[in-house]
């Protein structure tokens, strides 16, 4: 599966074909999507809206409503149809083309529409228009790539969304575009790139929006860029009027020709967070953010758990979101809390942080939840803010205190009504034998005395050892690492079996990731070929291990538009990823 594969979609011109369609699929729930193919678009270039109906279709082209600084240039349909395990579900796609004709904020409003007795309605879209670019240093008009930031004043630790736009029409060997950013911190999108096409100067462009965010980690001039694209440009060939072959028939008719693609570079002015008025509750966030508390359960005794659940929503780095230190927390225990990221954005900049906090109350006096405050730094507004949840009721009851039951009466009935014998004869048979004597003579019972003693040490060196991660956050990373990394390999031998090449390669890339990141202390998601180049060149990692690295993260980055490789291939290539893991793990950091 390569990168320049043919845009198509089946469009049924044929009404009774789509009504015989949508007439198997029964009873489906409709729903309407809106979705734009990217989110900046420059003046003068088109940008497809398109409006998906599931289980539902319209009688007749929707119509738009009037959109700003957009010029409708046409529409197009496309009907798709599944059937998985019986059940069909229909999608019709009305692909709507806009010319961007001045630069702006579009906001383009949730629509619904009416067909088959029911209404449906699209979510609101965000579209930035930018200033027209030129050809971005591109040999020909044949292919060039652009690098579209949507603002170059930005403030540390401040996510920013970027793009790199590919513009191409016969290229071959289109090799992922590497961004240069020193001083930032990048992260891919999880998805793959977006592909449509786009008229630029009475030009048709196949057009790629490659999606990453990067994050600032430095204040002052920083330049962003450029990005790079290696590909081979197919230029046509011009020649002579042959009288042997009039029509041209004969002999190559495109000239090919390995180019590297590069942008223009952004300068970007990072600004420092303010020093004054910060939050006491303050411990990194930059972005916009909305909290959500519950606590459970609430009616308790002293020293039972409570789990409080703490959701921060929005937008900005959502791995770089802490709870912190609640100081009016007194009356309550605390122990270290666990965070889970649900993201809504492929690339890592919206969605929810799930953090659970497991308190205990000191005492029965406590009434009360005191509210959870969480403070984060608003880059639109250019000030810090403190969000602050309601107060919960709780109510707290004294520890419960063992009682030694009283000795059960004897039954001096029963005891009368035994007869009296005066005489006790001598046994003439053993009978069964003595009932034991006192627990406290029992071997089995003094070593189970040792069973405690031997839980608390137990407890109390798991506590050492979680204390010392928590304070060493190196040593911390590193096992964390290398139990990713064994994982890693356990799932390259499995994905090499089921010959699954996409998956194999995704893993490798992850897996190598992980380890150089560790290695160098930083981010998984910054490690490049030319990070490896800079930090690892002079290191004391074998030369051998330094190539086989640059030869098997282009293995990754080819693999990704090549087509599947087979068993034996993918088996081949785990014994290279184990000896570079073993020198990576041997290597100082």
């Amino acid at each position: 599966m390569t990168l320049m594969r043919t845009l198509a979609c089946r469009i049924f011109e044929a009404p009774a074909i789509a009504i015989l369609l949508f007439a198997a699929v029964g009873a489906q729930a409709a729903s309407l999507t809106a979705d734009l193919d990217r989110t900046t678009v420059p003046v003068g270039e088109t940008v497809t809206l398109n409006l998906n109906f599931e289980g539902i279709n319209p009688q007749g082209t929707p119509s738009l409503p009037a959109l700003p600084n957009l010029a409708f240039q046409g529409v197009r349909q496309s009907t798709s149809m599944i059937i998985i395990n019986g059940q069909s579900s229909s999608k019709v796609t009305y692909s709507y083309v806009l010319q961007a004709t001045q630069p702006g904020e579009v906001t383009i409003p949730a629509m619904q529409f009416q067909a088959g007795g029911q209404i449906v309605a699209s979510q609101p879209l965000q579209l930035k228009i930018v200033p027209a670019a030129g050809g971005a240093n591109a040999a020909t008009n044949i292919a060039f790539i652009r690098l579209i930031v949507p603002k170059t004043e930005v403030y540390l630790h401040e996510a920013l969304p970027i793009e790199m736009h590919l513009y191409c029409q016969t290229v071959q060997d289109v090799q992922m575009p590497q961004l240069k950013a020193e001083g930032f911190t990048l992260t891919h999108s999880t998805e793959q790139p977006a592909q449509s096409q786009t008229q630029l100067n009475g030009a048709v462009y196949n057009l790629f929006v490659f999606r990453l965010s990067a994050t600032p980690a430095r204040v002052g001039r920083v330049t962003l860029g450029p990005a790079e694209c290696s590909l081979t440009l197919l230029i046509p060939i011009r020649r002579s009027r042959d009288p042997f072959d009039p029509l041209g028939l004969f002999g190559p008719s495109h000239q090919r020709r390995p180019t590297t693609l590069q942008s223009d570079p952004v300068v970007m002015n990072v600004q420092p967070l303010p020093s004054e008025d910060v939050p006491p509750t303050f411990n990194g966030a930059v972005g916009n953010f909305v909290l959500a508390v519950t606590a459970a359960p609430t009616n308790v005794a002293v020293g039972d758990p409570i789990t409080v659940k703490v959701n921060i929503s929005g937008r900005g780095r959502l791995d770089a979101i802490k709870l912190p230190p609640q100081p009016q927390w007194r009356d309550f225990n605390t122990y270290s809390a666990t965070k889970k990221i649900e993201s809504s954005d492929p690339i890592g900049l919206a969605g929810t942080a799930a953090i659970e906090q497991i308190i205990t109350p000191q005492n029965h006096e406590v009434r009360q939840l005191p509210p959870v405050e969480f403070s984060f730094f608003d880059p639109a507004q250019g000030q810090y803010r403190t969000l602050r949840s309601q107060t919960i009721p709780l109510t707290v009851r004294n520890a419960s205190v063992a009682v030694v039951p009283p000795p059960a009466p004897t039954n001096a009935a029963a005891s009368a009504q035994q007869p009296v014998d005066d005489i006790l004869h001598i046994r003439s048979q053993f009978g069964a034998a003595a009932a034991p004597g006192l627990l406290i003579r029992q071997p089995w019972f003094i070593g189970l005395q040792f069973v405690p003693i031997a839980a608390w040490i137990g407890l109390v060196i798991a506590r050492k050892r979680r204390e010392v991660l928590e304070n060493n956050p190196r040593l911390r990373r590193r096992r964390e690492v290398a139990q990713r990394v064994r994982h890693g390999v356990k799932e390259l031998h499995a994905l090499a079996a089921a010959q699954d090449s996409d998956a194999f390669f995704a893993t490798l890339f992850r897996v190598l990731q992980e380890q150089i990141g560790e290695r160098l202390d930083v981010p998984a998601s910054a490690i490049t070929e030319a990070v490896i180049d800079e930090r690892l060149r002079d290191s004391a990692l074998p030369s051998e291990s330094l190539a086989a690295l640059h030869d098997l993260f282009q293995t990754c980055n080819q693999a990704r538009y090549a087509p599947h490789k087979s068993r034996q291939e993918l088996s081949a290539i785990i014994p290279r990823v184990e000896r570079v893991l073993s020198d990576l793990q041997r290597l100082n950091p």
